[in-house]
């Protein structure tokens, strides 16, 4: 209990960097803030620091307060300039300043084709921008090769000319629905392209970057171990994702019950691969301790293969950041140093946002964190709930004790961007964690043992078995009606009260304060204040909307809390597309499905409400049978029926035009000409984003 006697700035000081930093992100971020104004207080911070310093003891402790401020405002300076820099609007070299419609562009490819369903697709590093002159420049961009007979002849490292025009990255606009244009801006992707074969030209020199390559050369090496040697494709692709965190292969109904049941952490790749690396490589130098110079020699071993295995996993943030912490740890023991584990996560953070701001954005790197401060703080409480001599089980409950301390911190988050609480994540990851720590280390035997046919295959069959074994356990527990709790929906402002209620609780438990609980229940009460709000306006709504689905008719008439859905039967069977375009709009208005809606009429081509009219029109006009001309106020086009405007004028009395994803774009862009042409208002779902209207 001594930490809580101490200020948190004694016990952890890299806090001291770390808050003003992530402040300063924030502020360039959600502010824009001129780089003219950061530099000045950063100069101005920085000159009275040193200035301070050069004063007296006696004067200096008592300017300390002012010393921390200006250290405060140097890292928010910091943290607003590699935020700026970081922005490609402010870098005169950015693709994105630089780039024109029928610009030619010079690629080079990054990593291997990754095979789709209808293309092969790349992400590429653009090298220059060819218009009216030759211009280097920084980004990158999405490549999507036409699948043909034959797999491209590409590679890392392949350079290639591109003619063609390119497709900016944008959102659907459906409601609710993921910001896929800034997550790929966060990486430098502003752009993507469709291309055919005589699209671009494949250059005879490469560019290659030898540790790049080396990576890309062992990821396709340890990717071609796991196929050769694990037969099952569902347990390959699982192999595969659990060792290096490739989940290209992945089955997608497969990973959503990975997700449901709470474990899908198994498969994204994380601090618990660090954490099982790091340990295993404790136990093997565990019989040499005894040699001296195994002292200096043991951390170079484990900090290069943490390394190593962090860049062949793709370092993304969730096992940069254990990466990072380990890296400290083991350099802190090699010097017999006192390990603080919440300094070590100050630290670990701080260097992740130092090279990336934005990985603050990351869900990964958010939950990563929330889980390994939860843990951390909570689970040796927990833990010493119940006591048992039984070797067996006080191991079962201590990694009991671990996941739901785990839990804790981690609730808001995965309320707040999955909307829904896997109810029996405690023994799925009772069973599913050691299962898979198993899998890892046959994983790795594998690799050492793959030279071996015979013994190789004979270890890829045992790891198919295992894993197929959890596979089958998850899709088990996945089953059961009750496994998860789905469609809660909470907004920002309801996390961070959610968060406070949990810290105050926390505060209240550890160290019996009664103004913590105080203060815990008005944050519950605002909580459920806030949401039973939000109720009470959801039961007012009369909406429709026409999602931006490809190649499908999808749309949904809201009246109150239910919903009906007009579009395309093969949505109502496939889970992937209602999960991904059309249950995040059903969450977030809070609507159940419904036959027939009690104010809103639907019946043929027609929808009414008290308000307004429109007409779906799915078909050639001839066919609507439309006796006199009809006054709505809005006509939705699907399908791509044989008709042009000027015949809908003559049929209905509207000025507005909406034309759906399921129409080809050529077809839209007609329509749209002719919209232009007679004035009329029109909107392209595929171009523009999801339709919504007040009814």
């Amino acid at each position: 209990m001594n930490r809580f006697n101490k200020p948190i700035w004694k016990t952890v000081p890299m806090l001291r960097f770390l808050l003003p930093l992530i402040a300063g992100i924030l502020l360039q971020f959600y502010f824009n803030i001129e780089m003219k104004m950061f530099l000045f207080v950063f100069i101005i911070s920085i000159t009275i620091f040193f200035a301070i310093n050069l004063l007296n003891a006696s004067v200096k402790f008592k300017l300390i307060w002012l010393t921390g401020i200006c250290i405060s405002l140097i890292f928010i300076s910091l943290g607003n300039g590699i935020t700026y820099l970081k922005n490609a609007e402010h870098n005169d070299n950015s693709f994105l300043k630089n780039y024109t419609n029928n610009a030619a562009i010079i690629v080079t490819i990054q990593e291997s084709l990754v095979e789709k369903a209808k293309s092969f697709k790349a992400l590429a590093k653009i090298e220059t921008v060819i218009n009216n002159q030759i211009k280097t420049v920084n980004g990158n961009i999405l490549l999507y090769f036409k699948k043909n007979d034959s797999k491209p002849l590409l590679h890392y490292g392949s350079r290639i000319l591109i003619r063609k025009s390119l497709q900016p990255i944008t959102n659907s606009g459906n409601p609710g629905s993921f910001n896929y244009k800034q997550f790929c801006a966060f990486q430098e992707i502003y752009y993507q392209v469709f291309l055919n074969d005589g699209d671009y030209k494949i250059l005879s020199s490469e560019n290659k970057f030898f540790f790049d390559d080396w990576l890309q050369k062992t990821r396709t090496s340890v990717l071609a171990v796991l196929r050769q040697n694990i037969s099952n494709p569902d347990a390959a692709s699982i192999a595969e994702a659990l060792l290096i965190g490739y989940r290209d292969d992945l089955d997608k109904d497969l990973v959503q019950a990975y997700s449901n049941t709470g474990v899908v952490h198994i498969i994204a790749i994380s601090g618990l691969h660090i954490a099982m690396i790091y340990g295993l490589l404790i136990f093997l130098f565990r019989p040499f301790n005894r040699f001296k110079f195994i002292k200096w020699i043991k951390p170079f071993v484990v900090l290069i293969i943490i390394w190593g295995f962090t860049f062949v996993a793709g370092a993304v943030p969730s096992i940069l950041r254990s990466a990072v912490m380990f890296s400290f740890i083991v350099i802190g023991e090699s010097f017999s140093k006192k390990i603080n584990i919440y300094n070590n996560l100050a630290a670990s953070a701080f260097t992740i946002l130092l090279f990336n701001p934005f990985s603050l954005w990351d869900v990964g790197f958010q939950l990563s964190y929330a889980a390994v401060l939860s843990i951390v703080i909570f689970s040796k409480h927990i833990n010493n709930w119940i006591y048992f001599k039984n070797k067996i089980l006080k191991y079962i409950w201590e990694l009991s004790s671990v996941t739901l301390s785990a839990q804790i911190l981690t609730l808001p988050l995965i309320l707040f961007y999955f909307h829904q609480f896997p109810g029996l994540f405690l023994f799925t990851n009772l069973i599913a964690v050691p299962l898979s720590g198993l899998i890892l280390f046959i994983e790795l035997l594998l690799l050492i043992v793959s030279p071996f046919t015979i013994v190789a295959n004979f270890v890829g069959s045992a790891t198919g078995i295992t894993i197929n074994w959890m596979n089958d356990f998850i899709l088990r527990i996945n089953s059961i009606p009750f496994s998860t709790w789905q469609s809660l929906q909470i907004n920002i402002v309801q996390t961070i009260f959610l968060y406070f209620m949990i810290i105050a609780l926390a505060i209240w438990l550890l160290r019996k304060q009664t103004t913590s609980l105080i203060v815990a229940l008005y944050c519950s009460l605002i909580f459920f204040a806030i949401r039973s709000f939000d109720f009470l306006k959801r039961d007012q709504q009369q909406k429709l909307i026409v999602y931006n689905v490809p190649q499908h008719k999808a749309m949904d008439l809201i009246d109150g809390r239910n919903y009906q859905f007009i579009g395309d039967s093969i949505l109502l069977q496939n889970g992937f597309l209602q999960n991904f375009h059309l249950n995040p709009s059903r969450i977030l208005h809070r609507t159940t499905a419904a036959n027939q809606l009690l104010t809103i009429n639907y019946s043929s081509h027609l929808i009414a409400s008290s308000n307004k009219k429109i007409v779906l029109i799915d078909e050639p006009i001839n066919n609507l049978f439309v006796d006199k001309k009809l006054k709505v106020d809005v006509i939705i086009i699907s399908q791509n029926p044989k008709l042009n405007i000027s015949q809908l004028i003559q049929a209905f009395d509207c000025n507005e035009f909406i034309f759906d994803a399921s129409n080809p774009l050529w077809k839209i862009n007609q329509w749209k000409k002719d919209c232009e042409n007679l004035h009329l208002r029109h909107l392209s779902i595929p171009e523009q984003g999801a339709f919504v209207m007040e009814l």
